[in-house]
């Protein structure tokens, strides 16, 4: 089963990006997971008329990816503009088939909350696009907590396990969905 992680954070050092980098290196047995880069993405923009190469290389993760993993920081209450974007470029393509009906798992780091507001804006979001997002275990954590080392590395056994979990239930959730 392919995954394709993204990250709302652009910043190396994140949280949110040791929570994908964790989940990356920890697959379960039978999973692959891939990092989209969001880094050169563009604002989408209607205007733009030829697909810059940041776009095409997005597009092309997500149409050999089973699933999807949204990691989502949280800023001002909300998701990050970058995974909002990248969302937005990718719902653009015909008839969404680059979402629509795949299997989803949000996790994130942030504050006291973790990314609790961030992410569930983020499930409403979901619903629109046609993703189908595991409900539980969710992934909350605080960035601020020693569950990170400082390079934003995860060290923390019990988030790690709970991470674990999530990506099992993300691949359950694939297989289901593909099994139709």
């Amino acid at each position: 089963m392919k995954v394709l992680g993204i990250c709302g954070s652009l910043r190396q050092q994140s949280r949110n990006k040791g929570l994908l980098r964790y989940a990356a290196a920890n697959p379960p047995e039978g999973m692959t997971i891939e990092t989209a880069d969001l880094s050169a993405l563009p604002f989408y923009n209607a205007d733009i008329i030829e697909r810059p190469a940041s776009v095409t290389t997005l597009f092309a993760q997500l149409a050999v990816a089973d699933a999807v993993l949204l990691v989502c920081p949280e800023y001002n209450y909300s998701m990050a503009p970058a995974l909002k974007n990248a969302l937005d470029w990718a719902s653009r393509e015909t008839d969404n088939r680059l979402l629509a009906g795949k299997a989803a798992a949000i996790m994130g780091a942030g504050g006291g909350m973790g990314t609790s507001r961030a992410q569930y804006h983020l499930r409403q979001t979901c619903v629109f696009l046609d993703l189908h997002v595991v409900n539980k275990p969710e992934v909350f954590a605080n960035a601020f907590s020693n569950s990170f080392d400082g390079d934003g590395n995860l060290i923390d056994q019990r988030l790690q396990e709970l991470v674990q979990a999530q990506l099992r239930a993300l691949q359950d959730l694939a297989t289901k969905l593909k099994q139709g």
